[in-house]
């Protein structure tokens, strides 16, 4: 199992325009076989910042999710146009 944790920050005034993109790629990334879980958070006091928490089955299913065409669209072209990357960390389960 791989985690992946990442953080981004909403472009003032694009908050209801990310929530858009993440829903779009929630839809597509949850129909990867690979993927065990794809959860988008909305901070609950700075609509700006969004939470995702993704869970992939090994790493070569979280870099087919990082090659897929809905990704290369949505998180890596459409994506950085209205919203900035805070970061991004890789866990992996301890048991």
């Amino acid at each position: 199992m791989v985690v992946l944790a990442v953080t981004w920050m909403a472009k003032v005034g694009r908050e209801a325009e990310v929530a858009t993109l993440f829903g779009k790629l929630t839809e597509e990334s949850r129909k990867e076989p690979g993927c065990a879980m794809y959860l988008v958070h909305r901070h609950k006091t700075d609509p700006r910042r969004f939470f995702i928490y993704e869970q992939y089955k090994d790493d070569a299913a979280l870099e087919a999710h990082r090659t897929a065409p809905h990704f290369l669209q949505f998180a890596r072209k459409d994506l950085p146009k209205i919203a900035d990357r805070v970061e991004g960390h890789l866990f992996e389960p301890l048991g």
